[in-house]
């Protein structure tokens, strides 16, 4: 992963994406066309992406941090911008360290 380049400069790009998002639960709503094996139930019975031990959602290549199924990803991934306010939110909450993001 990339040493946080949004702090340097306010534009983010594919270049310095570091999939922050990634590690958000996603829920599947009307999303049909997601592989059986990327998929979980969560704990009230709704499909959300599945994510691997790490954290990260299944569907997240490790080497590159893109997408396996960019072209059909989930709705709400589409919603989800690079570079919008709510990413940008996502990347502030990725860097900041632990023990200022919880209180004591």
């Amino acid at each position: 992963m990339n040493p946080s380049p949004s702090r340097e400069s306010p534009e983010i790009t594919c270049q310095d994406c570091d999939a922050c998002c990634c590690q958000l639960e996603v829920m599947l709503i009307c999303d049909r066309d997601i592989p059986p094996r990327l998929t979980a139930d969560d704990r009230w019975g709704g499909q959300v992406m599945r994510r691997l031990d790490d954290g990260w959602c299944a569907a997240l290549d490790r080497a590159s941090m893109r997408c396996t199924i960019y072209e059909d990803r989930p709705d709400i991934c589409r919603d989800f911008a690079m570079g919008d306010s709510d990413c940008v939110a996502v990347r502030a909450r990725y860097y900041t360290p632990q023990a200022i993001q919880e209180p004591s």
